[in-house]
């Protein structure tokens, strides 16, 4: 039987989250905003599975380009090929 190999697969190290004392999923997060033209850092939150982006994509910098729902549309370059994503802001911190 094939192993399965989902878009969750191989990131044991990448899909943890330290333990610690109080709230792991703060409410900023998920109500934050972002404006376009801004640059985010795509920090994959593992607690929350909905609007995640594939893993290749965390620790990367992509830029806002619009929003779609409750979701952000973001853009960037995965090697030369450029790419567009649609990641919840759970996921999405504000580069400063």
């Amino acid at each position: 039987m094939q192993r399965s190999r989902g878009s969750r697969s191989r990131s044991r190290k990448k899909m943890t989250k330290t333990q610690r004392p109080g709230r792991s999923n703060p409410i900023t997060r998920k109500i934050q905003k972002f404006n376009n033209n801004d640059l985010v850092h795509i920090i994959i939150d593992p607690s929350v599975h909905r609007g995640q982006p594939h893993t290749r994509f965390h620790g990367k910098t992509a830029k806002v380009i619009g929003y779609r729902g409750s979701a952000y549309i973001l853009t960037l370059n995965d090697g030369n090929k450029p790419k567009e994503l649609i990641v919840r802001p759970e996921h999405l911190q504000l580069q400063e």
